[in-house]
């Protein structure tokens, strides 16, 4: 599992302070060797999935409202208004413009779902590295990437509009939808 420090994630002192923490929790689970477990949201079972880890970070930081699964978390940034919905593939188009560390990161597609909205994953947007200028996200995969390697459990991971080559040819279809603020974390 790859882990950052906040000194490693640019401009990191000048986030609000409830995402400054936020973040902190965030990355010190990237420490703990995390596997994916697929329906686990609490470190202590060794593992966490992707909503898991979210639903686990948000309540460790005061939002106690906050939905287990990736499809209903979604529901509930969407409900708050302030969902912003990303039909482009490039990482450098307009409609990220207003993408903030700490923001909750969707996709569909990244397997077959019968539920409704069909959203399968979810992560939190950190920022851009320093010393690369890559934009990152943290949460839990099952092997999304960092710099190239495939990286499994809780990490640090890229963050990338476009799927990869391994998931296209796959069969699966994974699409990143939007982004959101964390409703209530900066009222706290």
């Amino acid at each position: 599992m790859a882990s950052l420090e906040p000194a490693e994630i640019k401009d990191f002192d000048q986030n609000p302070e409830p995402v400054q923490k936020l973040l902190r929790d965030a990355l010190a689970l990237t420490k703990r060797h995390l596997d994916y477990a697929y329906g686990s949201a609490d470190p202590e079972n060794g593992g966490m999935d992707c909503s898991g880890f979210i639903y686990y970070v948000l309540r460790e930081n005061g939002i106690a409202n906050v939905p287990r699964s990736s499809s209903e978390q979604y529901s509930w940034v969407r409900k708050a208004g302030n969902f912003r919905a990303v039909l482009s593939r490039s990482i450098d188009s307009f409609e990220l413009d207003e993408l903030k560390p700490g923001d909750l990161l969707f996709w569909t597609g990244t397997y077959e779902v019968e539920h409704d909205p069909p959203v399968t994953h979810t992560m939190i947007f950190l920022g851009k590295e320093k010393a690369t200028g890559k934009p990152v996200m943290v949460g839990s995969s099952d092997g999304r990437t960092y710099e190239g390697e495939r990286q499994f459990g809780v990490s640090v991971f890229d963050f990338k509009t476009t799927p990869s080559k391994k998931a296209e040819t796959s069969g699966r279809h994974p699409r990143f939808v939007g982004y959101a603020e964390i409703p209530g974390l900066l009222k706290q």
